[in-house]
C-alpha cells in the first residue's frame, strides 16, 4: 500500500522513462541524459553503472508483468557477464544491483554465482579486502567507499570463504573510511610496505562517499551471512553515518562536496557552498535510511521519515514531467564528477535507480531489503 499517491505516480513516470530509455539506447547501457533534451549518454560495456540499468528493467518488468520486459531485463543482465572477470571492486555495483531484484530468473541466478566466486577469488588477504582494481585506470590497492555497496552481498553469496570475505571487506572499510564524529574519508591507498594512506580522489566530503558508506552498513544489518557481531558494528556505523558529521543532519539533497571542519573542503564554485547538487547521493541515501527503517530499533521510525522526506523533495523539486521537450521521469540535478566538469547537473543511471528502488519501496512494488 502507498503511503501517498505521489509516490506511486512518481513511480510510474520514472518507469515509463525506464521503458523510453530502453527503446532509445537499444543493446547499450546509459550512463547520464542532458537535463535539457534527456538524450543519453551511453557505452558499450556498461562501465561502472551498469547493473543500475538491468536493476532498472527488472523493475519495469516487475511493474508490467509483461513477459517482454522480462526477456529485456534478461537479456541486459545477460550482457553484464563480460564484467565477470574485471580487475574492480564495482564489480558490486555491477553484478550485485544487475541481479538482486531478478526474482528467479535462472541468468541472474547463474550470474551472480559466478560473480560471487571470481570476486571471492580477488579477495586479497594481506589488504584484508578486494582492491579497487586497476580495470578504470589509476593505482590498483586502492580501498574506496564505492567498492563496498553491492560488494558485500556479492561476496556473502560465495558459499563460506564468500562470506568470510564479505566481513572482511565490509570490516577493513569500516576502519579506514569512518572517521571520527561520522565523518568519512573514500579513498585509501595501501602500499606493502608503508600500510595505507589517504588518497585524495574522491576528496573529503564527497557526498557520495557518505552515502555509499551508509548504503553499505545499513545493507549489511539485514544479511545474515555476515557475522553478528559485524551486523551490531553496522547498526551504530549506520547511525552515525545517517546523522552526519558532528550531529548535524544533512540536507536532504546535498551538494556534491560537504563541508567538513579540517578536511580543506571550502566554498563551492557553482550553485552553492558545497558546489552542484547531488540528487544521486540523497537517492542512495533514502535507500539507506528505508533499510535502516526495517531493522528493529528506536531509531527505525525516525529513519523512515527521513526517507520518505528525501524521496519527496526529489520528486516534487527534481523530477521531470512532460513537457513536450524532455520527457518525464528524468531525475535532474545529479553531479557525476564536479571536479571534472562532467555531469554537473544530469539524470544520472544510479539516481534514477535508486529512486525508483525507493519509490518501489513505498508503494509495495518491491521490498528494499531485496536490493
Amino acid at each position: 500500500m502507498s503511503t501517498a499517491p505521489w509516490a506511486d505516480a512518481a513511480l510510474d513516470g520514472v518507469l515509463d522513462r525506464v521503458a523510453g530509455a530502453r527503446a532509445e539506447v537499444g543493446e547499450r547501457f546509459p550512463l547520464y541524459a542532458d537535463p535539457d533534451t534527456g538524450r543519453w549518454v551511453t557505452t558499450g560495456r556498461g562501465a561502472w553503472t551498469g547493473g543500475f540499468w538491468a536493476g532498472l528493467l527488472w523493475l519495469l518488468a516487475r511493474h508490467t508483468g509483461a513477459e517482454e520486459d522480462r526477456a529485456a531485463a534478461s537479456a541486459c543482465t545477460a550482457r553484464l557477464a563480460d564484467r565477470v572477470d574485471d580487475d574492480t571492486a564495482t564489480r558490486g555495483l555491477i553484478l550485485w544491483y544487475g541481479t538482486a531484484l531478478a526474482g528467479g530468473d535462472p541468468v541472474a541466478r547463474d550470474l551472480r554465482v559466478r560473480a560471487a566466486r571470481a570476486c571471492t577469488a580477488a579477495f586479497d588477504p594481506e589488504l584484508g579486502a578486494v582492491p579497487w582494481g586497476s580495470a578504470f585506470g589509476g593505482p590498483r590497492m586502492l580501498l574506496r567507499v564505492d567498492g563496498v555497496p553491492g560488494m558485500v552481498p556479492l561476496l556473502a553469496a560465495g558459499g563460506p570463504a564468500g562470506e568470510r570475505a564479505a566481513a572482511a571487506h565490509l570490516e577493513r572499510h569500516l576502519d579506514l573510511c569512518l572517521g571520527a564524529g561520522g565523518a568519512v574519508i573514500p579513498a585509501w591507498h595501501f602500499e606493502r610496505e608503508a600500510g595505507p594512506r589517504r588518497y585524495e580522489d574522491p576528496p573529503v566530503g564527497w557526498s557520495r562517499g557518505r552515502a555509499w558508506l551508509l548504503l553499505a552498513a545499513a545493507d549489511a544489518v539485514h544479511r545474515p551471512a555476515v557475522p553478528r557481531r559485524v551486523r551490531e558494528r553496522c547498526a551504530a556505523a549506520a547511525q552515525l553515518l545517517a546523522d552526519g558529521p558532528a550531529g548535524a543532519a544533512p540536507r536532504l539533497v546535498p551538494y556534491d562536496r560537504e563541508t567538513v571542519p579540517g578536511s580543506g573542503a571550502g566554498p563551492g564554485t557553482d550553485n552553492g557552498p558545497g558546489g552542484p547538487l547531488d540528487t544521486s547521493a540523497a537517492a542512495i541515501t533514502a535507500v539507506a535510511l528505508l533499510k535502516l527503517g526495517r531493522a528493529p530499533g528506536p531509531g527505525a521510525g525516525r529513519h523512515r521519515e527521513r526517507a520518505v522526506a528525501i524521496l519527496r523533495r526529489l520528486t516534487d523539486a527534481h523530477l521531470t514531467r512532460t513537457d513536450g521537450i524532455r520527457p518525464g521521469g528524468m531525475l535532474l540535478d545529479g553531479c557525476y564528477d564536479a571536479g571534472r566538469g562532467v555531469a554537473t547537473r544530469h539524470e544520472l543511471i544510479w539516481g534514477d535507480f535508486f529512486l525508483a528502488v525507493g519509490l518501489a519501496e513505498l508503494t509495495g512494488r518491491a521490498d528494499v531489503r531485496e536490493s
